[in-house]
This record gives structure tokens, sequence and C-alpha cells, in this order.
């Protein structure tokens, strides 16, 4: 598992997910080559299935585009812990069932090295020897992550509906 550790404040979209690629990639596989490119190129090369984000304060500024999130979904991405987000790009994470925590003192406490995990029920991330907790997820929230995202709960619930 890698930790990408970006300590700098507003990280909007367009760093996220170039917007001169909003209409020419739509599907995760496309995207997932721009993701971060202008803030780090080696991103998208070495990033795999588990791997967390750490970063400072207003992640996710600027536009609504849903890029930013879904490539960081479709990656696998486990988390991104930051210092906060922005609104708007918290919203779009959780529809996409990507793994948001805001935890100021654990990004501030991370060093280069340290092993970091995270247990959204439990309301924990560990980084290195320190366990920092952070409100736990609704039980609704935890069931659109599991699900995948928004619009795979609201199926899920609409086929067990008609089962029943």
């Amino acid at each position: 598992m890698n930790v990408f550790h970006y300590p700098q404040n507003d990280i909007n979209t367009d760093l996220l997910f170039p917007g001169k690629y909003t209409y020419t990639c739509s599907t995760g596989p496309e995207i997932k080559e721009h993701l971060l490119e202008d803030l780090d190129a080696s991103f998208a090369g070495a990033v795999q299935p588990g791997d967390i984000i750490i970063a400072g304060e207003n992640f996710g500024c600027g536009s609504s585009r849903e890029h930013p999130s879904l490539g960081l979904k479709h990656i696998g991405l486990k988390a991104v812990i930051a210092s906060s987000f922005a609104r708007i790009f918290y919203r779009s994470a959780v529809n996409q069932g990507l793994l948001l925590v805001q935890s100021p003192e654990a990004v501030e406490y991370y060093t280069k090295g340290d092993i970091v995990t995270v247990d959204p029920a439990a309301g924990e991330v560990r980084v290195g020897d320190r366990v920092f907790t952070f409100p736990s997820l609704p039980d609704e929230m935890l069931e659109i992550l599991k699900d995948g995202g928004l619009l795979n709960h609201i199926k899920k619930q609409y086929v067990q509906g008609d089962e029943a």
C-alpha cells in the first residue's frame, strides 16, 4: 500500500484531473491516465488499489466535475485523508463511493514511510504508531461506500424492494 502525500492546501479539481480532458475522457480507464498529472506526473503510473492520499486543507476545491472522484474511485483508492474538503467534492466522492476522512491531526502527524490504515466504521485512522479518531460514518453512508456509490446503492434498494 502506497501513501501519496500532498501537504499543500487548495488542491483543486483541475489538479486532480485537468479540465482540458473533460469532454474527451469519460470512463474510469480514460480518466486514470490523467489523474493528478499537473500535480504529480508519476501518480497515474504508480497508484494501486488500496492506496491512500494524504493532503492539506480544502482538497477538491474548484469545479463540480465528477471526473476527479470517479477516477480516484475507479483506481481503487482506499481513502483520501485531508485536513478539510471542499463541500462539492465531498458530495461527489460520496456519490462515487470514495471514502474521504477529515483529520487535520493525522495529516500533520504523517511522515513519509508511515503505515496508514483507515477504519471508517470505527472512525479511526492509524498513522504509524498513533491512532486518530473522527466521527464514525453513519450506517447509511457506510452502506453507500460498501455498495460502491450512491447509484449502486439506490439500484440495490430498488431491486430488493421489487423482490419483497
